[in-house]
């Protein structure tokens, strides 16, 4: 199964990360190959946790697809972790995490995601895209946050 893991640190604080990476409704606006999102349902769990189930549309040129996930946002643990319910893959999780590095205005943000397309062919078709896509997804949440939180 493929799986990307990426640690970056950033010039933000943890909290605004987890914010920005929380915001999902905002994707579209600067995540890479993430042409829709729609937030199907938003349920709080407890004190500062809620899950959501969303609907993202990834595409690139001629191919287009759609996910379902589940996405559990876990602001006291500074984590959010994404579970596949429906879609094109036959497994798929992301989890990030976020941790203050002792000097306030800096963080480390932690991206993890493993999947496996549920048909060869639609992998080898668009394996080597999210490949890519993937390595620039940390990278496109710090530029957004250094737009957002100047």
């Amino acid at each position: 199964m493929p799986s990307f893991r990426s640690e970056r640190r950033v010039h933000h604080r943890a909290e605004q990360m987890f914010d920005l990476v929380a915001d999902v409704e905002r994707y579209p606006d600067f995540v890479p190959l993430c042409t829709a999102l729609r937030v199907r349902s938003r349920k709080p769990v407890e004190e500062g946790r809620e899950t959501l189930i969303a609907d993202m549309s990834v595409g690139y040129k001629m191919i287009r697809e759609r996910f379902t996930s589940r996405v559990v946002l876990d602001k006291p643990r500074l984590r959010v972790v994404v579970e596949y319910i429906d879609g094109p893959f036959s497994h798929m999780e992301n989890i990030w995490t976020f941790r203050d590095e002792l000097d306030a205005a800096r963080s480390l943000v932690t991206f993890f995601i493993d999947y496996e397309f549920r048909s060869r062919i639609l992998g080898s078709l668009m394996g080597s895209m999210f490949d890519a896509a993937f390595r620039k997804f940390s990278e496109a949440f710090e530029r957004r946050a250094d737009a957002i939180y100047k």
